[in-house]
């Protein structure tokens, strides 16, 4: 699917999901935003209604979006496009693209994305349907936004596990394709306090580390970095 696809996808699905209870929250998640240039920024945002301007004209961006993070979290200057017709109703936001994040913008069929959990989303980040037209987003989940390099079959993001032992963490990294199906990456530098090691053929590696937290983080040229992991080594 290329990159307008997904917009034109989700406008082609308007189904709504139900509004969340009165007074209830937004639910916060975990964010990433991967630059072209391999730097990231991870943090946990809210998703609560925010308002963006799109051709001088304000939008409403609905509750529980990934469209409503990624404009709270401040991650770099937004440039939108508007594939539908944005307005003070959020749910006019189903058509809104994401053409560029700081310095980086859509470059013909290449541009950026965004993945919920392992998986690409098939609808806009602003459509109240949800990701993938089965709900808002959820406390907790993980939302991904990266500059997919081959519109229609992006490159992998990397998921990092790790179990600890005394003195020690071992850590396995598999790259998901769209579909959200992984594999184990073999090369993959995984990094923590200064140590690296770089995975097997089975996407796993052994480093020794000082006791306390952690922080590892899993990267390869070429693929989208993992979200940062924090252990408590023994």
């Amino acid at each position: 699917m290329t990159v307008r696809g997904v917009i034109l996808g989700g406008l082609a699905a308007m189904a709504l999901a139900s509004p969340p209870a009165a007074g209830a929250a937004a639910p916060k998640v975990k964010q990433m935003v991967v630059f072209r240039d391999g730097a990231a920024q991870q943090r946990t945002v809210s998703t609560r209604q925010a308002t963006v301007a799109v051709r001088r004209h304000r939008c409403a961006v609905g509750d529980g979006t990934a469209l409503a993070a990624l404009v709270r979290s401040g991650a770099g200057r937004l440039r939108l496009r508007d594939f539908g017709a944005c307005s003070a109703r959020p749910r006019d936001a189903a058509g809104l693209l994401v053409t560029g994040i700081g310095p980086d913008r859509n470059r013909g069929q290449r541009g950026w994305v965004y993945k919920v959990g392992p998986r690409a989303a098939t609808a806009g980040a602003g459509d109240m349907g949800g990701p993938f037209g089965r709900g808002r987003l959820r406390r907790g989940q993980r939302v991904t936004w990266f500059y997919c390099v081959r519109a229609g079959d992006c490159q992998r993001t990397l998921g990092l596990t790790a179990s600890v032992f005394r003195g020690g963490v071992a850590a396995e990294v598999r790259g998901y394709d769209d579909a959200g199906d992984g594999i184990p990456v073999a090369g993959a530098t995984v990094t923590a306090s200064g140590v690296s090691g770089v995975t097997d053929a089975e996407g796993r590696v052994q480093l020794e580390l000082h006791t306390g937290f952690q922080r590892l983080v899993a990267r390869k040229d070429g693929l989208v970095r993992s979200f940062t992991k924090l252990v408590e080594v023994p």
